[in-house]
């Protein structure tokens, strides 16, 4: 089973940050589990499960995809 290391987690907040997600409403496992995940749990944080078998990186626009249908639409407004 890997664990997910400190470098994935920054890739992770930057993700986070962009979007305007606090560090404190996530909960990620240390450990990486196929296919990778995000789901709202009980306590309305998320939860984002690192892929196993996937670099981070690569993995990153998926992340952000099941961010949006999870929350809502793009970080950016329009006025």
């Amino acid at each position: 089973m890997a664990v997910i290391r400190m470098l994935e987690i920054e890739e992770i907040f930057t993700v986070l940050d962009r979007r305007g997600i606090s560090r404190e409403a996530v909960v990620i496992p240390l450990t990486k589990r196929d296919p990778g995940t995000v789901r709202l749990l009980p306590n309305e944080k998320l939860e984002i499960v690192v892929p196993e078998s996937q670099a981070v990186a690569a993995w990153l626009p998926e992340l952000e995809r099941q961010i949006e249908t999870l929350i809502g639409g793009p970080s950016t407004t329009s006025e």
